[in-house]
């Protein structure tokens, strides 16, 4: 159950967080926009925390101390990924392509990594699938 509920919540939340992004208004600083976009998401998670269940309960402070450097680099990302749709969407990028073209070549481009690093594997249906998603990739770029 949580299996899809996991993956529920996460396409549900994409569409709002494309759709948002893209009615930002464009008056707006980006920066700004976004700033106040982390403060509400920093709300939220705290006040979600209670109810995230952990195998050993921790006191909330001595969360903080086991957080590293991974948590840093992760915020550091988040912004460039907010920064480049949110500008993506006002220089004109179409909501129904955009996410296609980036989560796509994405996807391609972590499959080294998981490979590599993870350790994970490739099935022959995997590898039809990346063909095309390329094959995809190179028709909604087409111009012709």
């Amino acid at each position: 159950m949580l299996y899809y509920l996991t993956i529920t919540l996460t396409i549900i939340s994409s569409i709002l967080y494309h759709v948002f992004l893209k009615v930002t208004p464009v008056n707006v600083n980006p920066m700004i926009a976004l700033t106040v976009t982390y403060i509400t998401a920093g709300i939220v998670t705290l006040l979600i925390y209670p109810f995230y269940p952990m195998e050993k309960a921790v006191p909330f402070v001595d969360n903080f101390r086991q957080v590293n450097w991974v948590s840093y680099v992760l915020g550091m990302a988040i912004v460039g990924l907010e920064v480049g749709t949110l500008v993506a969407y006002r220089v004109g990028w179409n909501i129904s392509l955009f996410n296609i073209v980036a989560s796509t070549t994405v996807s391609v481009l972590l499959i080294p990594l998981g490979l590599l690093y993870f350790k994970e594997s490739l099935s022959a249906t995997t590898v039809l699938g990346l063909v095309f998603c390329l094959l995809g990739l190179i028709l909604i770029n087409y111009k012709g």
